[in-house]
């Protein structure tokens, strides 16, 4: 991982074989940044996305492998019980040109991740809402 930062802005650059959404929460607490805007593109091997069906709050996920381009990497870090939390969804495209998209996982880097981060001076924290079956941001002191 190669990494350079000016103000509020995070570059990232992940190499082959690396995990993008462990690399971008250890990133986020080794930066000290309590909460941010998360984008990027690259190339991955192994991708797991998932849905969450809101009629029985449940989540179902799927794995691909293969030549999977990323198209859009979105999302954010922030924190639940001061512990970090990613939030991040992900299109991508697979060797036949086919979009797929969700809740991502996880994702094994092939070839390169170009990931920026915009750190947001605000703390948000996340708790579990049993009415959504989710972790929704709440906002503290605000």
């Amino acid at each position: 991982m190669f990494k350079t930062r000016k103000g509020d802005t995070l570059i990232i650059r992940l190499e082959k074989g690396e995990e993008l959404v462990e690399s971008i929460i250890n990133i986020c607490e080794e930066e000290k940044i309590k909460t941010g805007i998360v984008s990027g593109i690259g190339a991955c091997g192994e991708i797991e996305i998932g849905y969450f069906n809101t009629d029985n709050k449940e989540y179902f996920s799927k794995q691909f492998e293969g030549h999977l381009e990323i198209v859009s990497l979105s999302g954010n870090f922030s924190h639940m019980k001061r512990e970090p939390y990613g939030h991040f969804h992900m299109a991508f495209s697979d060797e036949d040109l086919n979009l797929h998209g969700g809740h991502l996982n996880s994702a094994v880097i092939s070839a390169t991740g170009e990931i920026f981060i915009q750190a947001v001076d605000v703390e948000v924290d996340r708790d579990f809402s049993e009415e959504i079956g989710l972790n929704l941001m709440e906002f503290r002191g605000e």
